[in-house]
């Protein structure tokens, strides 16, 4: 999480969170965050060098986040101690043994050191563990002592995170088996002949250590701290200061639970006017004086989330901010009068609409044939094209973002959980209030973004692509795609047959039936039974992701089986299974939603379901592939794909002429490349070396490094580097043009596409290496991808624009990143092929020209 500057916010949201959860749990009257002081280990490095030597040096971004935590607690009213010299375990000693005869305590801390305080009215409290309180039985059930003996249990074990050394050869267990038996330390120290083997001559030769220990692990409890206990109560928050502090911080979720407190004084609400139309009249002069509009935006009320299945319940309509008008379409007035009335006036209205995901209301609309033909504006689209690094658009947020309102909550009307209701079971007087409040807060976007989008010039991007793109690719979504449920059937039949078989082929190979769906029982078989190699990276311990497995898949034959399963399983579970189930009821097609405003490189999006993930080389990716036919006999389907659209977008920006000349000539870019690097002629070109070569050339678009190409070509880093090393030698402007990509991405904040969109990058200023390392391989990558993103939505805008010219029967209905596929009859397959093909490749003009591979079949598998 970043603020609008790219600063790292996370730890702050987290403290925020956790102190918010705990007024709310606990309602406490005295209250106080405690931070360690500056110098605050000075005092036991004096006993003991390495204390807290060891420990990793937390990153700088989470150091930088302490001030803004600390400013927090001030404007909340939380009072705070942070004392200099002073760690943060001994100021909560001090409290706590100053305060705990007056009150009951809670300590809300994972630190094993603060469980030494633990008495009849001290507790530790685990807010992370659903409100855990320990007291002093719990501590002698987690630990197996009782709090008074915790100083010498972390004497004689240590603690590892303080560097805290205790006795060598004595763990948690032993430890506490020992002052089960002896009482104490001293008296464990004054008898050692009590214990025996290791034990003993642990304790006889590093009692000095053990002493020592316990000096470190003793809490200071004579800290000088404020005595009033007036000093620990909460005070009022400053409320203003809060607000902006969340606007600052980018804290939405924090601003709309503190909006809503502002907004209780009735005095301060904002004078409206919305109409309820209750009466055939006023429906009448409604649309009269909405004929003579030119700029109107709407919003649906529906029963439904799902566009195709939904049905209307009203629909709400703004010309100017602040008034606002909602017509029901069951109620006072007769249902179908108000259709035949809507269905008029969008027939006879010359107005531009407007509304916030429009695409959704046009899809309720058409279920009632009732259909608007100038879409104008979109305020979700014009939020996501001002801010595509924001990853939410939605009503609520914006209008709290810019308005500082918080809107009426869904859930208030419609509930959830089980008692969740359709709209249509709602009053439809609150349902008026909730609509009318959209569509006017609607309005007042529109105003505000189109004014943003001037100042930014975005306008292109938005009025020329983004909203031209939006009804084409509601007809996409309204015809859908059809799909064999009996293929699938057997499909599914097949799958479940070959993970079976796999499954008992796992078992005999390890000896014994497991949950190979458990990572913790896998982890134990394949590192503890089968002893196969550790990852060399420590911090992935005993590890099952598939990036580890993929590495141990040759020191054990069982390891790619259990690859296997899980790739089958998956595609099950996310595909053959669930696919049939999403077929509508009456068009007995799958009817997915195209999301124009959900990435951040302007791609789009395939969702509910997402027919994009589909694996497209393996040999199960194209057996489900299989299952997707044109709906009619002697149709067919035409898959029309760029051709290395980003490395060609690459040369273009590079102008290095190396890589031109190889796409002038109509060479195999991957052999070209490869012929270069190792420095043989085309003809000598191994299959290996081409692969090898594919992978830098896509590599380099994505910003990868050594260590990337290494794992993905099972290379050592060194071998690796110098590859990158050889390509940039090859292609000498790739470099400095990836180079020039940072830099001017740095100096502007954002980065460019050549159709103008931008991608913010705040992140490439963040003090963490790792967020400022990712921002620039985006900085790099987003002139290729999000051009690449801009050129297909054009071509889809002018392809389905000269089909409709030309009343064609076929049509495009999906969309996957560079490819684009349609539904046609046998009869159109040679005039589609022309006219898809001289579309795509005349739609955008480069120094290299655009290429578009063609294929057809009578399933998408064939093409």
């Amino acid at each position: 999480m970043t603020n609008s500057k790219g600063e790292s916010t996370s730890a702050l949201y987290g403290f925020i969170r956790s102190l918010q959860k705990l007024q709310k749990d606990f309602s406490p009257k005295y209250l106080i965050a405690v931070f360690d002081g500056p110098d605050n280990k000075k005092s036991r490095q004096a006993l003991y060098a390495e204390y807290k030597m060891n420990r990793k040096k937390a990153p700088q971004d989470l150091y930088d986040q302490i001030p803004w935590a600390i400013s927090f607690c001030e404007w909340a009213g939380i009072p705070v101690l942070s004392i200099s010299g002073v760690e943060a375990d001994d100021t909560i000693a001090t409290i706590t043994k100053r305060f705990e005869k007056d009150f009951e305590i809670f300590i809300c801390s994972g630190d094993k050191d603060l469980y030494q305080l633990v008495s009849d009215h001290v507790f530790v409290l685990h807010t992370h563990k659903d409100n855990l309180v320990v007291n002093a039985p719990k501590v002698e059930e987690i630990f197996g002592v009782k709090p008074a003996q915790m100083l010498d249990l972390l004497s004689l074990m240590g603690d590892a995170s303080d560097n805290i050394p205790g006795v060598e050869g004595i763990g948690p267990k032993s430890a506490s088996e020992l002052l089960q038996k002896m009482g104490s330390l001293d008296e464990i120290l004054a008898h050692p002949e009590k214990l025996s083997g290791k034990k003993q001559m642990g304790i006889i030769e590093q009692k000095e250590m053990a002493l020592l220990s316990r000096q470190l692990a003793t809490l200071d409890c004579q800290v000088e701290i404020p005595k009033e206990k007036g000093l620990y109560t909460l005070k009022e928050p400053s409320l203003l200061k809060l607000k902006e502090f969340y606007r600052e911080m980018k804290f939405m979720s924090f601003l709309g639970n503190l909006e809503q407190t502002l907004q209780k004084n009735p005095s301060e609400q904002e004078v409206v006017s919305y109409q309820l139309i209750k009466t055939k009249e006023e429906l009448d002069r409604l649309i009269h004086r909405l004929l003579k509009e030119s700029d109107i935006a709407i919003d649906t009320e529906t029963t439904d989330v799902n566009a195709l299945l939904a049905k209307l319940v009203g629909i709400g309509f703004c010309v100017r901010p602040k008034e606002a008008f909602y017509i029901p379409c069951h109620g006072p007035m007769d249902r179908e009068v108000v259709l035949e009335a809507l269905r008029n006036f969008f027939a006879a209205s010359k107005a531009s609409f407007c509304g916030h995901n429009i695409k959704y209301d046009l899809h309720v609309l058409e279920n009632e044939k009732i259909y608007v033909r100038n879409i104008g504006f979109d305020t979700i689209l014009a939020s996501y094209v001002l801010s595509p690094q924001n990853r939410q658009h939605n009503l609520d947020r914006l209008v709290l973002e810019k308005f500082n309102v918080v809107k009426i909550p869904i859930e208030s009307l419609i509930k959830v959980g089980k008692k969740t209701i359709s709209m249509d079971e709602v009053s439809i007087e609150k349902v008026s209030a909730y609509c009318c409040e959209d569509v006017d807060y609607t309005c007042r976007l529109k105003k505000l973004f189109a004014e943003d989008l001037k100042k930014e010039e975005l306008e292109k991007v938005f009025y020329q692509i983004e909203i031209p793109l939006l009804p084409v690719l509601a007809r996409m979504e309204t015809r859908g795609i059809f799909i064999d449920k009996d293929f699938f059937s057997k499909l599914q039949v097949e799958f479940s047959s070959e993970l079976h078989r796999l499954e008992k082929a796992i078992y005999v190979d390890v000896g014994e039936e497991f949950n190979i769906n458990s990572p913790k029982q896998m982890g134990e078989i394949l590192y503890h039974k089968l002893q196969l190699p550790l990852p060399k990276n420590k911090t992935l311990g005993f590890s099952t992701a598939a990036s580890v497995l993929e590495k141990l898949a040759e020191a054990s034959p069982v390891v790619q089986k259990i690859l296997d399963y899980r790739g089958l399983q998956k595609l099950l579970s996310t595909y053959i299974e669930p696919l049939p189930l999403e077929i509508h009821p009456k068009t007995h097609r799958i009817h997915a939603n195209f999301n124009q405003s959900a990435t951040a490189t302007g791609r789009l999006s395939c969702q509910d379901p997402n027919l994009q993930n589909i694996p497209v080389r393996s040999k199960e990716g194209q057996r489900i592939r299989e299952g997707f036919r044109p709906q009619k006999e002697g149709w067919s389907y035409l898959s029309a794909d760029y051709s290395q659209i980003e490395l060609r977008l690459l040369a273009h920006f590079s102008e290095d002429p190396e890589l031109l000349h190889a796409f002038h000539t109509g060479q195999d870019i991957h052999a070209y490349t490869a012929s270069l690097i190792y420095g043989v002629t085309l003809e000598s070109v191994t299959k290996e070396m081409r692969h090898s070569a594919k992978a830098v050339n896509f590599g380099i678009l994505y910003g990868q490094g050594p260590f990337g190409l290494s794992e993905q070509l099972g290379i050592t880093t060194k071998e690796a580097a110098l590859f990158i090393q050889t390509y940039f030698a090859r292609y000498k402007k790739i470099e400095p043009f990836l180079d020039k990509c940072k830099k001017e991405a740095e100096e502007r904040g954002y980065s460019l596409t050549l159709t103008g969109r931008k991608r913010p990058l705040p992140e490439l200023h963040n003090q963490n290496a790792q967020i400022r390392s990712a921002a620039q391989r985006l900085a790099m990558n987003t002139p290729l991808q999000g051009t690449a993103a801009d050129i297909i939505k054009l071509a889809m805008i002018e392809v389905d624009k000269e089909l409709d010219k030309k009343k064609y029967e076929g049509y495009m209905i999906l969309q996957i990143h560079d490819e684009l596929l349609f539904e046609i009859p046998d009869t159109e397959i040679e005039a589609f092929r022309d006219l898809v093909s001289e579309k795509m490749v005349k739609i955008f003009s480069l120094q290299v020209p655009l290429e578009v591979d063609i294929a057809i079949g009578k399933n998408w598998g064939e093409c």
